[in-house]
């Protein structure tokens, strides 16, 4: 019998999952459902191919999303990660298998006892980061563990960034990903272990610059605890390391920016303004003007790196009109980002990962690099539609073939997941090289 795959949502990051779920829709005669609330956008990543289809959807419908939800056999979700709940919920109740790749959160472990009891299988965490970061690191610590060595230190880096010869702007990034999550990033701090302490972040601390590390054949990047990293130190069974750091990557120039932009309170998320008939200069001023601090005088060309990267955002722009109604300064520095460092057509994003692990053997002392890389193809073709939709797409066809045979609520730190997912992403270019050195 044919199988029937939903994908609720058809964003930026779903471009490659679909285009690699209508590939293997055509060899196994599956058919792909791709719902969306723009339902040309779904059009256009379905292409008219005779085994997909897109239909338009008000996701919080319940009654159109019974109907989707009941007549497949795996759903995956790439909606905000609000709205994964109600799709979960009706996933438990009609015994659907779920995928995502968002962060596992107290709602969807409230499902836990009902996915066990039904023996339905939902995999969080399955794009990449969270996904192949979780994947690649635990093969690398259960090979460790494996050969008898005992881990002291794991600092995991990954980072969306712009390729270098897409490169140019003062904030050294463009956009991959929701727009949304690039303004809130940080917003609740982070913790982490470090030494053998906990440490706490709070936002306005993340963004330092001279925290650096260095990616083979890129140079030096920043990085920022990412999150709550202590709650994974259970998951992947790393109690006895000194050191547990999961990090998000970023050009120096932008962490040095970004706490700029913090201490000018343009992430803060009180709705102030009415922006209907509002430049962004005209915003830059009165925000300014509210903050007590100096609006800067227009230059030819600034020495300020900062003043640059404010002037690449609309610091000076008087054509570009916001028309977004009543917004707080964080909306309205989203809609800077989204106009001002969107990707052009034919840009490239690229995505680093990087693990750094070092561990005890036979009384030695030695330290592992294992690093990727990735580069896109274009603005829709983006090396982050690629690393989150595939891990998905590749998951999802093992648990329709019944090669991935788990159940219950997962995320990917398991070998019977990511042992075979890692090993067909390599064959799509997402693959990582080492270097182990002997420290002492």
């Amino acid at each position: 019998m044919s199988k029937q795959i939903l994908v609720f949502g058809a964003g930026k990051s779903a471009t490659c999952l679909i285009d690699y779920l209508i590939s293997e829709a055509g060899i196994n005669d599956w058919t792909v459902t791709v719902a969306d609330n723009n339902l040309a956008l779904a059009q256009s990543k379905t292409t008219g191919h005779p085994q997909a289809r897109a239909v338009s959807i008000e996701v919080q419908n319940e009654v159109e999303r019974n109907q989707l939800i009941q007549a497949v056999d795996i759903v995956i979700s790439l909606l905000p990660p609000a709205l994964h709940f109600l799709v979960a919920k009706d996933c438990v109740l009609f015994g659907k298998n779920l995928l995502t790749a968002s962060y596992t959160d107290d709602n969807m472990r409230s499902l836990q006892k009902e996915i066990e009891n039904k023996k339905l299988l939902f995999l969080c965490e399955t794009g990449l980061d969270p996904g192949i970061d979780h994947m690649s690191a635990m093969q690398l610590i259960h090979r460790i563990q494996d050969n008898g060595g005992s881990i002291s230190s794991f600092i995991s880096h990954c980072g969306g960034l712009v390729a270098p010869e897409s490169d140019d702007n003062p904030w050294h990034y463009k956009i991959s990903w929701n727009p949304r999550n690039v303004v809130m990033a940080g917003k609740a701090g982070a913790l982490y272990k470090l030494e053998g302490k906990p440490k706490q972040l709070q936002y306005q601390q993340l963004f330092d610059e001279s925290r650096l590390t260095n990616i083979p054949g890129i140079g030096s990047l920043a990085w920022y605890p990412n999150r709550d990293s202590l709650e994974y130190i259970q998951l992947y069974k790393l109690d006895t390391a000194a050191t547990f750091i999961r990090t998000t990557l970023r050009n120096p120039q932008f962490c040095a920016g970004w706490r700029k932009l913090i201490d000018l309170k343009l992430t803060d998320d009180e709705k102030y303004y009415e922006t209907d008939g509002m430049s962004l200069q005209a915003f830059f001023k009165i925000h300014f003007d509210r903050q007590g601090y100096k609006y800067p005088a227009e230059k030819k060309s600034s020495p300020d790196v900062f003043i640059q990267q404010l002037e690449w955002l609309g610091l000076y722009d008087k054509t570009t009109f916001i028309n977004k109604g009543r917004c707080s300064a964080m909306d309205v520095l989203q809609f800077a980002l989204e106009k001002k460092l969107a990707l052009k057509t034919n840009d490239r994003d690229m995505i680093i990962m990087l693990h750094e692990i070092e561990y005890m053997q036979q009384d030695k002392k030695y330290g592992i690099k294992s690093h990727l890389i990735v580069k896109g193809e274009d603005n829709s073709r983006t090396a982050m539609a690629k690393t989150v939709g595939l891990p998905l797409g590749i998951a999802a066809r093992l648990i329709l073939q019944g090669k991935i045979k788990e159940t219950g609520l997962h995320i990917p730190v398991i070998p019977a997941i990511y042992e075979p997912v890692l090993k067909e992403l390599q064959q799509h270019g997402i693959s990582f090289h080492e270097n182990t050195v002997l420290i002492q």
